[in-house]
C-alpha cells in the first residue's frame, strides 16, 4: 500500500505529460481554425473562378455599342456595370445562363477610327475590359 501511494506522490513524469498533451490541444486547434479559414476562402474563390465572359464581337451602330457576349463560365453571370473610357454607362440589363450568349447594348455616342476601352463588371466583380476600335 506504501509503494501505491509514493507512486502517485511522485510527480517527475507529469509535467512532461501534461506539456505534451497541452501542446497537441494547441496544435489541433491551430489546424482545425486553418482548415475552416482555407475552405471559405476557396469556396469564395471557386465561386467567382467559375465566372468566365467572352466577348466576341463589337458593332458600332448609331448612338450606341453593341457587344455579343458568352458565358464559358460555370455559372449564371448578370453584368451589373459597364465602362466606357472609364465613364459609366447606361445598358440594357444582360443575364447568361451557362453556356448562354446574348448582346448588351451600351448607348454611347462614338467617333468614327477612334480607340475605345470598354470593361464589363458582373456581379462578383469580375471584369472584362479591352480596346475596340470604331470603323471608319
Amino acid at each position: 500500500m506504501r509503494d501505491v501511494g509514493k507512486i502517485l506522490w511522485d510527480r517527475k513524469g507529469i509535467t512532461p505529460v501534461l506539456s505534451n498533451v497541452l501542446l497537441m490541444m494547441i496544435a489541433v486547434g491551430a489546424m482545425s481554425i486553418t482548415i475552416t479559414a482555407t475552405y471559405v476562402i476557396t469556396g469564395n474563390l471557386r465561386e467567382t473562378m467559375g465566372e468566365r465572359l467572352v466577348v466576341e464581337d463589337v458593332w458600332f451602330t448609331n448612338g450606341k455599342i453593341a457587344m455579343h457576349l458568352l458565358n464559358v463560365g460555370k455559372i449564371r453571370i448578370k453584368i451589373v456595370s459597364v465602362y466606357v473610357n472609364y465613364t459609366s454607362q447606361s445598358f440594357t440589363p444582360l443575364e447568361l445562363d451557362v453556356s448562354g450568349h446574348g448582346w448588351l447594348n451600351v448607348t454611347q455616342s462614338w467617333v468614327s477610327n477612334s480607340a475605345y476601352y470598354i470593361n464589363i463588371v458582373t456581379t462578383r466583380g469580375t471584369k472584362v475590359a479591352d480596346y475596340y476600335r470604331s470603323p471608319t
